[in-house]
């Protein structure tokens, strides 16, 4: 598997487009920072743009290139190789190479700007590692999609539908059922939908850490009270967590029952 991962990272490290998207992360915070003292800001402005671009680019990227690379996986599947060492390693590979493009994109220049001798640079941290966990999942549901279908049009736009889902559609449901059902405490309710969806528990708890969950009124205080403790913490990367292994496991369980 570590020899396929190496190929597929490499193999997309050359690709000219991982040079446009560690450019775009590049630019944009040097942009950010030219034009804007407040770090906080800054950050806050980044997340606004990473929740929504990270997961879309691991999706497209991971679907992309599973259906790019059929001919080359059918050669190692003739080989005495494990099936789920393939994909894994291919998955792997762009996922890896999406994290360390959007990490360097976003420290470099916020590493010349002296971030690193600024108090702010744990919530820095947290949003590199939401971003890392963004792509992470959406490379995996990426590839799950791929190997659920045949088709690769079907298959790119369930990829972006999926994507399309949690990053609008989620929060238009759950606000309208937040309102229809306002007389009733809804306090875990609302725990429990920030957590069955990882771009909103991303945003929240940058949000959280960056201390403005004030301008969120009563929920903000309730999130405060959850995810601002370190158990709500400890809770919420465990969530993340689950959603790469589940997505993980989808793949290695339909590569070794998948006839190919």
């Amino acid at each position: 598997m570590l020899k396929i991962l190496k190929y597929s990272f490499f193999d997309l490290m050359r690709s000219r487009w991982s040079y446009v998207y560690f450019s775009f992360y590049l630019l944009l915070s040097f942009v950010l920072l030219f034009l804007n003292n407040d770090l906080s800001k800054a950050i806050i402005t980044l997340m606004n743009v990473i929740i929504v671009l990270v997961p879309l680019i691991g999706s497209i990227f991971g679907i992309m290139y599973y259906y790019n690379s059929r001919e080359f996986t059918e050669l190692l599947l003739a080989q005495p190789l494990k099936r789920s060492s393939i994909f894994l390693g291919q998955y792997l590979g762009v996922a890896l190479s999406l994290s360390m493009s959007l990490v360097l994109g976003l420290g470099i220049p916020f590493g010349f700007y002296g971030l690193f001798k600024s108090n702010i640079i744990w919530d820095f941290a947290l949003l590199l590692i939401t971003g890392t966990f963004l792509t992470l999942i959406f490379s995996a549901l990426a590839f799950s999609m791929g190997l659920n279908n045949e088709n690769k049009i079907k298959g790119f736009g369930y990829a972006i539908l999926l994507w399309l889902f949690m990053a609008i559609i989620y929060d238009g449901v759950f606000l309208m059922s937040l309102i229809m059902f306002e007389d009733y405490p809804l306090d875990k309710l609302s725990l429990v939908g920030i957590m069955l969806n990882p771009i909103d528990l991303s945003r929240t708890l940058i949000l959280l850490t960056l201390d403005i969950s004030a301008l969120l009124g009563y929920t903000g205080a309730v999130f405060k009270q959850f995810f601002g403790t370190n158990l709500g913490l400890l809770i919420s990367f465990a969530m993340l967590s689950v959603w790469v292994v589940v997505p993980i496991w989808r793949i290695t369980y339909k590569s070794k029952k998948k006839d190919f």
